[in-house]
């Protein structure tokens, strides 16, 4: 007999359904592996890169299984205040922590992953959840996906601490900051440099930045792992690549050697007392350590991890670092200041200190480009292609 029009549509409806129900449910040990990795961030205090790596290998799930992990654990620590607030609308109380992770990697399904109907992430997730949590789980991600949430304020929308989103309005006005903020949510992608190094394009827009020629002695003082400087090591000079810890110096030989340059040496030292003879470099370049409010795309849990007394802290480190290397450039030699944040603080205050210690050293033009300017320096805000990057080229006169 044959079967009305409305009939074969309900029918494939159903075969869809079933059909995407199967698919979700074979993603329920991606899920499941996903939560522990949550745990682990939470009760361990586990880095999410590090962690996550490490249960990826030894998990057996194929690349796009991995793909989509990655994509939950990172989305769904970068996103958790929005998350935390949109569960609580639907709570009486404050859940476990086990619930808690649960609710925040369904609702970050609901929210942020358009190629997933809503009934396949309650489903899947709520399978995933500890037993005893699955009626919650399922009454709240439910509840979540029939409503559109109106958040109280952009720090809660966009899941930031008060104090970044603050100080970023602060520092950068309240419309850069916004389309910063939005864009540090967005997942990071990977780019190669042409030798097979993963690195992002801003930072392989400092390495060409520093200009370097054939023969330059170039000392990277904050080397590691050593990105840039096995990056301006293909420009051609000789680069010294320093870093204080021995375990993080061992991370450059190992990228360099990987590379086949023999025209790199990693050394362990302290940048604040450099072991260099004064007089003897080109070009010191000082990638130096900073708050990191320029990439948190890339660091999903720093965005948590930062603490407002730690911007004005590095601040001194950094102004401390160039001190030290100063003196250690020949006649005519650069100094390369970069850091990964967008903090005032971390970027014009500085060279504002450097300007009143070293008033002899010039200022080089902003290398153009994507870069805009920045006090005396140059600035990259993120966007689709960008991590945040600020910078600053000096030259001692002859």
């Amino acid at each position: 007999m044959a079967l009305s029009p409305t009939r074969l549509n309900c029918l494939a409806h159903e075969i869809a359904r079933l059909v995407s129900k199967s698919n979700s449910m074979e993603g329920v040990a991606s899920r499941k592996l996903a939560l522990e990795v949550l745990r682990r961030i939470e009760d361990e205090g586990a880095y999410a890169n590090l962690v996550l790596s490490a249960e990826l290998d030894n998990s057996g799930l194929t690349q796009p299984d991995r793909n989509f992990v990655t994509d939950l654990v990172y989305g769904t620590v970068r996103m958790q205040r929005a998350l935390d607030w949109e569960a609580d609308q639907f709570l009486k109380s404050d859940p476990p922590p086990a619930a808690r992770r649960a609710l925040r990697l369904g609702i970050y399904q609901l929210r942020h992953r358009d190629d997933i109907p809503d009934y396949a992430a309650v489903s899947a997730s709520v399978e995933a959840a500890p037993k005893r949590f699955r009626g919650l789980l399922n009454a709240v991600l439910r509840k979540v996906s029939r409503n559109e949430p109106s958040f109280p304020n952009t720090g809660t929308e966009f899941s930031y601490p008060d104090w970044v989103v603050d100080r970023l309005h602060a520092d950068l006005g309240p419309k850069v900051a916004l389309d910063s903020l939005r864009s540090m949510n967005n997942p990071a992608r990977v780019n190669k440099r042409a030798d097979g190094y993963v690195q992002d394009v801003a930072s392989q827009l400092v390495v060409d930045a520093v200009e370097s020629k054939p023969a330059e002695i170039v000392l990277d003082v904050c080397a590691a792992p050593g990105g840039k400087a096995t990056g301006v090591a293909h420009q051609g000079s000789f680069v010294v690549a320093g870093d204080l810890n021995e375990q993080r110096a061992g991370l450059i030989r190992q990228n360099y050697s990987r590379l086949g340059q023999s025209n790199v040496s990693a050394l362990v030292m302290d940048a604040l007392r450099p072991p260099i003879r004064p007089g003897s470099v080109d070009v010191v370049l000082v990638d130096a350590p900073c708050s990191g409010l320029g990439v948190l795309r890339r660091r999903a849990d720093a965005r948590w991890r930062v603490q407002p007394a730690q911007v004005d802290r590095l601040a001194r480190l950094q102004r401390g670092i160039l001190r030290s290397s100063v003196p250690l450039l020949k006649p005519g030699g650069r100094l390369i200041y970069s850091v990964c944040t967008l903090t005032k603080a971390e970027s014009i205050g500085v060279d504002d200190s450097i300007a009143e210690e070293f008033p002899d050293l010039d200022v080089i033009d902003s290398p153009g480009g994507p870069w805009q300017p920045w006090g005396r320096g140059s600035i990259l805000f993120p966007d689709d292609e960008h991590d945040g990057m600020t910078l600053f080229r000096y030259q001692l006169p002859h």
